[in-house]
């Protein structure tokens, strides 16, 4: 099929399911839940994970003027009109530092969901120590190839084309495998390329002061992301129930207070199993999150809830996709 036949396929069937929709919307009003991950200004953004200040202000204010916005810990099986939830993965400084501020002056709530094995340690998240070795390193060797008995491949790396289609795979391969891995393959890069840890203030996870300054406003609601970051479905029960429940164990330490919320890492249905959800449970979490689109209404499974990816989008680009959310 050709990519212009599948986008008049896809226009097709948004046209045929809205009436569905606005049906069903009109029963059981829905929530849209928004998944943001950064709120700042970065020279180079691959994965497309931070908002400006600018539209981040601007995308609140509108959602303040326009929708009741309800909190993810919430029961929302009372609402009596279609609302909109605000959350964020993965405990970058930037949501203490950048994020909190306009949250709290345009007086929105929203849910940090934590991933805590890098808090305090002022590391890069993996991803981007990646960005920096492959993409941001002036000289590189003219290829890499990783030691590994099940992944291990070489990459040509001497073009920024190869560069890319380099990080791009290696993003891919650590994302299927465990912490330990990951942490093998970013010390044979390191010795690659001659560089040394990441250690930058840019992409750095929030500090515990800082996880105490967020969770002290009364905007915020602090969740667990599991501690490494790692698919769930990549790993067997035992260490996911660790990545679960030590998440929810440090936060509460830190916080001196119950988490009741999580979200799983990438999130996608191929990214966690029924047996996370199952653990998820068992650990007393009363919600999880997941990062697929579409609605919650009260049949929507409560560790199951879609949530609708956020991208820098000015304002007049953010008012159309938001629209698009409630005919998903």
């Amino acid at each position: 099929m050709t990519e212009l036949a599948g986008n008049i396929r896809g226009s097709t069937r948004q046209l045929v399911c809205s009436p569905v929709k606005r049906l069903i919307n009109r029963i059981d009003p829905p929530v849209i839940v928004l998944l943001y991950h950064r709120v700042t200004t970065l020279p180079s953004d691959p994965e497309l994970l931070a908002v400006s200040p600018a539209n981040f202000r601007e995308q609140m204010q509108y959602l303040k003027d326009t929708f009741p916005i309800v909190r993810f810990e919430e029961d929302w099986s009372g609402i009596a009109n279609p609302a909109v939830c605000v959350t964020f993965d993965d405990g970058y400084a930037d949501n203490a530092l950048e994020a909190l501020p306009i949250l709290e002056e345009v007086g929105v709530p929203a849910t940090f969901f934590v991933s805590t094995g890098r808090i305090g340690s002022r590391s890069e998240f993996w991803w981007h120590e990646l960005e920096r070795i492959i993409l941001e390193t002036e000289s590189l060797p003219p290829s890499f190839t990783l030691a590994d008995d099940r992944f291990g491949r070489s990459w040509p790396t001497g073009l920024p084309g190869e560069r890319r289609a380099f990080y791009q795979g290696i993003v891919r391969l650590m994302n299927d495998v465990d912490a330990g891995q990951r942490t093998d393959w970013l010390a044979q890069l390191r010795r690659w390329a001659q560089t040394g840890e990441g250690v930058t203030d840019r992409h750095r996870a929030m500090t515990v002061d800082e996880l105490h300054l967020l969770a002290a406003s009364s905007r915020v609601t602090i969740g667990a992301h599991t501690v490494t970051h790692t698919r769930l479905s990549s790993l067997s029960q035992a260490v996911q129930r660790e990545e679960i429940s030590a998440s929810k164990r440090e936060l509460e330490g830190w916080l001196g207070r119950e988490i009741s919320t999580f979200s799983y890492p990438f999130g996608r249905r191929s990214d966690y199993t029924q047996e996370s959800i199952a653990l998820c449970r068992q650990a007393g979490f009363s919600k999880s999150a997941a990062n697929f689109p579409g609605q919650a209404h009260r049949w929507t499974d409560p560790y199951q809830i879609p949530r609708n990816l956020v991208r820098n989008w000015p304002l007049e680009i953010f008012t159309g996709k938001l629209r698009g959310f409630w005919t998903r």
